[in-house]
């Protein structure tokens, strides 16, 4: 199913141009620290960081809570913050330093309800505080889809949804069956092309239709090892 968002975000970006300008120049100014990403081009950290980011912003119920799973120099959690006010988000990253930066952008543009936890995901999903507790996961440039499910889906609530930002050349279907073991299905992947010939994209929105079994996730690098 394609998706035809290409001037809406662009509206949306111009419209909260202040916010982006601050989060653009503290990303280029720690990125010489903390190496948090290889694209540095002004327009190529429009179109495939914050154009790209904003893609689903209509995909989540309003007022959700979300979690991000590796947000790494938060994407795609802080442009969809800068042009959805309502979410309210929690960031797992396991780097401190990119906490550190993360918690700089959250202070800087004034987020409110925005939480950064230094914790790796495998832990986080089996904790009882954060554990299907979320109406939504989401994550950008983390891992294959069988492996980013076994990470992202113990967090959210039966009825939830998981939205995985993914690029080409994945073959989606050789993840259905750990998605099914991890309590999901595969609801529907949306296909669009940034701007520019930056190139195809895809979201893959996966709803939890059963309880996540407990022993998922495996931890001690199980999911990237010897994935579902």
């Amino acid at each position: 199913m394609g998706l035809d968002f290409c001037k809406e975000p662009e509206e949306a970006l111009k419209k909260h141009c202040e916010k982006f300008e601050i989060f653009g120049n503290l990303l280029s100014e720690y990125n010489k620290k903390y190496n948090l990403t290889s694209i540095c081009g002004e327009k190529e950290v429009f179109y495939k960081h914050f154009f790209d980011s904003i893609a689903a912003k209509d995909l989540f119920d309003y007022g959700a809570k979300v979690v991000e799973i590796g947000s790494g120099g938060g994407f795609p959690s802080v442009p969809l913050k800068i042009v959805r006010e309502d979410l309210k988000f929690t960031l797992i990253e396991s780097t401190g330093k990119k906490c550190e930066f993360l918690k700089t952008v959250v202070d800087k543009l004034g987020f409110n309800c925005v939480n950064v936890l230094n914790i790796r995901a495998e832990d986080g999903g089996r904790s009882p505080e954060l554990r299907e507790r979320f109406d939504f996961a989401v994550a950008r440039a983390v891992a294959k889809l069988n492996t980013l499910c076994e990470y992202c889906l113990p967090y959210v609530k039966v009825g939830g949804r998981l939205i995985a930002y993914k690029g080409e050349g994945e073959n989606f279907n050789e993840s259905l069956s750990a998605v099914k073991i991890l309590g999901g299905e595969i609801e529907n992947v949306l296909n669009y092309s940034l701007p520019e010939n930056y190139g195809a994209r895809n979201l893959v929105i996966i709803k939890k239709t059963c309880a996540t079994p407990l022993k998922y996730p495996r931890g001690n690098g199980k999911e990237r090892k010897n994935p579902l």
